[in-house]
């Protein structure tokens, strides 16, 4: 039986963690370096970080710090924001991260993808997509950019599974429709993400509740869920611990690496 692993995700503005709704009204949580040992010393299985306006300015990512996080932690480490050439995955990798997320700049230059393979593993490479529920899409879902901004025109899952065949070792999938509502992860959107690609899904957008992981790993074949909200969002009124959750889902039988004693 695969492991499932419990992923926390920073959104970074100006080296602080946010959290928002539905990709809008961010609110300041904590800095990102004390926060992620914060989440290391919590037990959590993997981090994410997303330098989330670093793309609709145009600027390259905050090297510095995701080098400061780096430092706080000893768990995989994914990065994106920012990333718009091998240069910039290079640069990432070398302060700290073990696999780089690309979003926008894959939907503007496919061909970063496969560059990105190609140079360092598809294991290195996470495609990382905000989506839209809409019945303009064959799937019901767009794809969105520059922080949920833009919309793309493309269908969702036309999408990553194009990115799948260019060389993208992970998925990220996270519905914009969900993001931070607390209400539940869409599972209709992972299972059609499951049925058309075979690389690791991670689910994100809508945790609020054990339940909802429950639900996601029973019903659904993802193999990792973002839960930053349920860790430390202010409007919880109850934030989970890592292991509290771990073990939920045990004694429901679902495996995760369990929490040292």
């Amino acid at each position: 039986m695969l492991t499932k692993r419990l992923i926390a995700c920073f959104d970074i503005i100006d080296g602080r963690v946010t959290k928002a709704i539905r990709f809008q009204d961010n609110i300041d949580v904590a800095p990102a370096e004390e926060l992620a040992g914060v989440m290391y010393d919590a037990q959590i299985d993997e981090l994410i970080f997303y330098d989330i306006t670093a793309s609709a300015q145009k600027r390259s990512i905050d090297i510095e710090t995701v080098k400061k996080v780096a430092r706080r932690i000893f768990i995989p480490f994914t990065v994106g924001g920012g990333i718009k050439d091998l240069r910039d995955m290079y640069e990432a990798l070398k302060a700290g991260a073990e696999k780089i997320s690309v979003d926008s700049m894959a939907v503007r230059n496919p061909q970063i993808i496969a560059d990105g393979a190609k140079a360092f593993g598809s294991q290195c490479v996470v495609l990382s997509t905000q989506v839209k529920k809409t019945t303009q899409m064959p799937s019901g879902y767009e794809v969105y950019i520059d922080g949920a901004r833009t919309a793309t025109g493309m269908d969702a899952i036309d999408w990553i599974k194009r990115a799948q065949a260019l060389g993208a070792g992970e998925i990220c999938l996270n519905s914009i429709d969900n993001d931070g509502t607390l209400e539940g992860y869409d599972l209709n959107l992972m299972k059609l993400a499951e049925t058309a690609v075979s690389v690791p899904i991670i689910a994100s957008g809508g945790a609020g509740t054990p339940e909802h992981l429950k639900d996601l790993f029973t019903k659904t074949e993802a193999q990792a869920a973002i839960i930053s909200s349920m860790l430390y969002s202010p409007r919880m009124e109850k934030n989970y611990t890592v292991c509290e959750l771990k073990e939920y889902l045990t004694r429901n039988g679902i495996c995760v690496r369990p929490p040292a004693k």
